[in-house]
């Protein structure tokens, strides 16, 4: 029988693990070998030069693109050749650089929508809110968490940019994520509402494992326990920020792209 000590010391489930994965395009190599393991309730970082190869990760993890070679498991499940909305259904939900909503909606009637679809209640999301309470309940779960309550009836298309990078992080928990692939949630964000995002970014929950690529190393450092560093599409290295911001390779790297590298 294992003690308290024991159990409190095994080592963390991995929830999504890519192995080997290659990229090929013609005769150009975008990911090389990649091997990446995301630990349930992470909060990893995916870092790199402009060109490492980060979006190509990304875009192999959920499906947008097919690996030359090599595999990858969400939850010990192979889903390697899985559609993208198959993975979704499984957990492994993105957020993506430039936001994609729905312009003419509010941020209630596009939560209620997705909330609806993922509690079973297929097209009658159009219903008055109201008619179902758990679907109001989460709604005003969502609305509250991403800091959307005094705009959630405004058109999506008038909001301040920064709110809309918020809707699109609470459209990513609606449907329920067992990962959750922030790419770059700052971007674009004018300084001035980066501030709520951060915030929000730092609050989701803490079941949720979260794998954020992003640029801005203020971010990074504060959010992540563990960053990997990818360039020229293979992993360089990967360790705790601490680690990280004192590897002279890193440095290095990103020296040479003529990029800052935070808290070095």
């Amino acid at each position: 029988m294992n003690s308290p000590m024991t159990s409190a010391m095994s080592p963390a489930k991995i929830v999504l693990r890519t192995e080997g994965l290659v990229k090929k395009f013609g005769g150009i190599t975008a990911t090389s070998h990649v091997n990446l393991s995301l630990a349930q309730g992470a909060r990893h970082a995916l870092i790199g030069p402009n060109g490492a190869g980060k979006t190509t990760l990304i875009n192999l993890m959920t499906g947008v693109l097919e690996p030359t070679s090599g595999r990858i498991t969400l939850l010990g499940d192979d889903i390697t050749h899985m559609a993208p909305n198959q993975r979704v259904h499984k957990g492994l939900v993105r957020t993506f650089q430039i936001n994609q909503l729905f312009a003419s909606m509010t941020p209630l009637e596009t939560l209620a929508m997705v909330v609806s679809q993922q509690q079973g209640l297929g097209n009658r999301w159009w219903q008055p809110l109201g008619t179902n309470r758990r679907v109001v309940e989460r709604c005003e779960e969502l609305l509250t968490l991403f800091r959307l309550i005094e705009v959630m009836n405004q058109r999506t298309e008038v909001l301040a940019y920064g709110k809309r990078r918020l809707l699109e992080m609470a459209i990513a928990l609606a449907c329920e994520p067992k990962v959750l692939l922030l790419d770059e949630p700052v971007a674009g964000v004018p300084a001035g509402e980066r501030e709520e995002l951060l915030h929000t970014v730092a609050a989701l929950p803490a079941d949720v494992s979260v794998l954020l690529i992003e640029h801005d190393m203020d971010l990074v450092f504060d959010f992540a326990t563990r960053i990997t560093v990818l360039v020229n599409g293979a992993v360089l290295t990967e360790g705790t920020p601490q680690e990280i911001a004192n590897d002279p390779q890193v440095k290095s790297v990103y020296l040479g792209h003529g990029e800052e590298l935070a808290h070095v």
